[in-house]
């Protein structure tokens, strides 16, 4: 049974009146990766500051599986009314392409490590699914730059690829405008969501 999420290591911010929230997963806690991550912490600042609730938070292993178990139970943190979006970096992209319930209107994968975890590329969870995709690529990415990212992606459906310009893997000096543009992404989306739905199960 995975373990359950340590109260201590999980942050949430619910402004008055979200009606969309973020559940944010942080790069491979193997190496170095936690919920304080700069890219973690910058859609953190970012998504609240724009009218989104927002949940982060330390996985309790660094499987898969276990992950998507984690981030399930940190969904269930954010307002039951509001519609939400799964942002993952790095290996956290990797754990949200696996997370496909109903509340959940799209998804937004950066850096994401497509053809090297198992089941991201053609194989991921979300690949045929209808609802919306935004994958952020930095355009030097050491390990899926935006060619092998479109690639990977060549059959997905409803989904855009957005490069981060002059960033490699880490998007050193990019973070506050990943946090923009993840704030414009969810608050257009949950906006065409709430003229009727586009998916689910």
């Amino acid at each position: 049974m995975p373990a359950v999420l340590a109260p201590e290591r999980i942050d949430v911010q619910i402004p008055d009146g979200a009606t969309a929230g973020a559940v944010l997963l942080h790069p491979h806690p193997d190496y170095g990766g936690d919920r304080n991550n700069n890219v973690v912490d910058a859609l953190y600042r970012a998504l609240p500051a724009a009218g989104i609730a927002a949940v982060r938070f330390d996985f309790s292993s660094s499987d898969l599986d276990e992950g998507r178990h984690d981030a399930l139970e940190a969904l269930d943190l954010l307002p039951t009314d509001a519609v939400v979006v799964v942002v993952g970096y790095s290996f956290g992209a990797a754990v949200a392409h696996g997370i496909v319930g109903a509340r959940v209107i799209g998804w937004t994968l950066i850096a994401a490590p497509l053809g090297r975890i198992g089941g991201s590329g053609g194989d991921a969870a979300i690949a045929l699914d209808p609802r919306p995709k935004l994958l952020l690529v930095p355009a030097h990415d050491q390990y899926c730059p935006p060619s092998a990212a479109r690639l990977e992606t060549r059959t997905w459906k409803a989904t855009t690829i957005e490069e981060i310009p002059s960033s490699d893997h880490f998007v050193a000096g990019a973070t506050a405008e990943i946090g923009r543009r993840v704030a414009s992404w969810i608050s257009a989306i949950e906006r065409r969501a709430a003229r009727g739905p586009t998916a689910g199960r």
